[in-house]
């Protein structure tokens, strides 16, 4: 497992680049409290650093850099949400995708969002307490804080949030437990929200500056995502804290606070300054392809987005079908799942953050839920449908999907498989879904859920920690458990992980700390543990 220490380098090196940074240390305290040092002088004479710090901040809310990125999002979150799968075998096949949780993997999750989000946003809060020229940055940097640092949550649960930069008279740093850090998420999206209201329509030139994901309407565009992460989050403790998630949702949804992103034209993606980490990782490496549960529910629903986000296979015993890879199954060799169906190049350097159809999807939630200002259910799920395929320049299609009321997942075939017939899913399966597309107003709300948040998984890829989360979150889409477990008993096959363990990093450094942050959870550190809002009775 790489060491803290490399990770700290390793951000020192490139940070320099940027001059993100004035020194480092290499000890705990240089991920969980401030190593970046810049005075009230410095931020005056020039606001290029701060705009750089908010330039890295947003390129790690998703991570940019492939090495990260495969081990913190593609061996976790993108393949167990059903959207990719890896060919390799790694560590002999016992690795994240069977359950071997690989530690030195999972604490990029946790030291890369630290060192390269908290660090800098910490910065550029701090910054503008002093200098109200900034409260734009400000905006942006809790808006960035809380997006990803949300995501870190809704894998591993417990963190270091309020307690940021404030150590405990032993060294160590508390944890905020999951139940405590989302009203924190809200209260910071609030103070945004606040902020960018008040803002004239005039863009800082600080704004122009840091700002990767919009080059018009900033503050306007930057509001509605706001807004809508707002929601997103809300919906997240429905089931677990209904008055809470209420207050919230409702808030996000009052037009007096600004909209959510409703119009492609306002999608939030961040420029990156290298190609998307999945170029590289499908076509260089040649380490993932599309998940099994994408061919399903793709396949089976005749839907012409997969086009948009699948090559065919080019092995002969599948050549000219879209074929995935079911996600922890026997496997021997690269070479036997290598041509199955990649991914579609990423032609334009940018990580989608949230689109417009999400925000439908989650309104057409909140409709059901009864929420003010929702709107009507069926209304907003066939919009989410409709920027869906418009994203994709497919709107003339959107009608017709939207009508049929027959298409179903279709049962998953392996012809490579190591043993025959051992990752099929058949006709009949529990693991095959039997929703349809076409809304009906007869169906119960569980039904009508599965709907929408089915149609919000197609929606959202390749945001697979957006939809892995909704997937524990509500059950759905059903998915496809794993056929190869090697969590010796941990990790039970059925209802599959649950949740990243806090990295064993932080029990060397922040002991006490870490032990009292796996009690909030129930006292398990293991992929087994369910978050705070992962319930298992999920009924609506």
């Amino acid at each position: 497992m790489k060491s803290l220490k490399y990770f700290i380098s390793r951000f020192c090196s490139s940070a320099a680049a940027v001059l993100l940074l004035t020194g480092c240390t290499k000890n705990f305290k240089d991920l969980n409290t401030n190593p970046i040092g810049l005075t009230k002088e410095q931020a005056d004479a020039d606001y290029t650093l701060l705009s750089a710090f908010l330039q890295q901040a947003q390129r790690f809310i998703i991570p940019e850099d492939v090495g990260t990125y495969q081990l913190s999002e593609n061996l976790t979150s993108d393949s167990y949400s059903g959207y990719m799968a890896a060919e390799a075998p790694f560590v002999s096949n016992a690795n994240n995708l069977t359950y071997s949780l690989q530690d030195g993997w999972n604490a990029t999750i946790w030291t890369s969002r630290y060192i390269n989000v908290m660090n800098p946003t910490y910065k550029v809060i701090a910054a503008a307490k002093a200098n109200p020229e900034l409260k734009d940055l400000e905006a942006l940097a809790r808006i960035v804080r809380v997006s990803a640092m949300s995501r870190v949550s809704d894998k591993i649960g417990p963190v270091i949030y309020s307690h940021y930069n404030i150590p405990n008279e032993d060294g160590t740093i508390s944890y905020d437990a999951q139940k405590d850090v989302y009203p924190l998420f809200f209260k910071d999206l609030d103070t945004a929200i606040g902020i960018l209201k008040e803002l004239p329509e005039t863009i800082s030139p600080q704004m122009k500056n840091a700002d990767l994901a919009y080059t018009a309407n900033n503050y306007v565009n930057w509001l509605k995502y706001a807004n809508t992460l707002k929601l997103r989050l809300a919906l997240r403790v429905a089931i677990i804290d209904g008055a809470m998630a209420k207050t919230q949702g409702e808030s996000a949804l009052d037009p007096a606070n600004g909209g959510l992103l409703s119009e492609n034209s306002q999608n939030c993606s961040v420029g990156l300054s290298v190609s998307h980490p999945l170029n590289v990782i499908v076509n260089d490496w040649s380490d993932t392809r599309m998940g099994a549960p994408m061919e399903s529910i793709m396949g089976g629903y005749n839907d012409p987005r997969i086009s948009k986000y699948f090559q065919k296979a080019t092995d002969p015993v599948v050549a000219g079908q879209y074929k995935g890879i079911r996600c922890g199954i026997n496997i021997d060799e690269k070479s036997r799942y290598d041509s199955y169906s990649k991914l579609v190049f990423f032609p334009v350097n940018n990580m989608q953050l949230m689109v417009a159809a999400e925000s439908w999807f989650l309104k057409a939630e909140a409709a059901l839920r009864g929420w003010a200002n929702a709107g009507n259910a069926k209304t907003n799920y066939e919009t989410g449908i409709d920027r869906s395929f418009a994203m994709y320049g497919l709107a003339a299609e959107a009608s017709a999907y939207k009508s049929d009321a027959t298409s179903k997942p279709k049962p998953y075939i392996d012809p490579k498989a190591r043993t025959a017939g051992e990752n099929d899913v058949p006709a009949g399966s529990p693991n095959l879904s039997t929703i349809t597309i076409k809304w009906s107003d007869a169906d119960n709300n569980n039904r009508k859920l599965e709907r929408i948040i089915t149609q919000k998984w197609i929606a959202l890829f390749p945001d697979g920690e957006e939809a892995w989360a909704e997937y524990r979150r509500t059950g759905y889409p059903i998915l496809f458990p794993v056929v190869v477990n090697k969590s010796a008993g941990a990790i039970p096959t059925v209802p599959g992980i649950r949740s990243i363990p806090i990295p064993q990093v932080e029990f060397t450094t922040n002991k006490a700390a870490a032990t009292a942050a796996v009690a909030t959870v129930g006292g398990s550190n293991n992929g087994a543990t369910r978050l705070w809002w992962d319930v298992a009775n999920k009924s609506f």
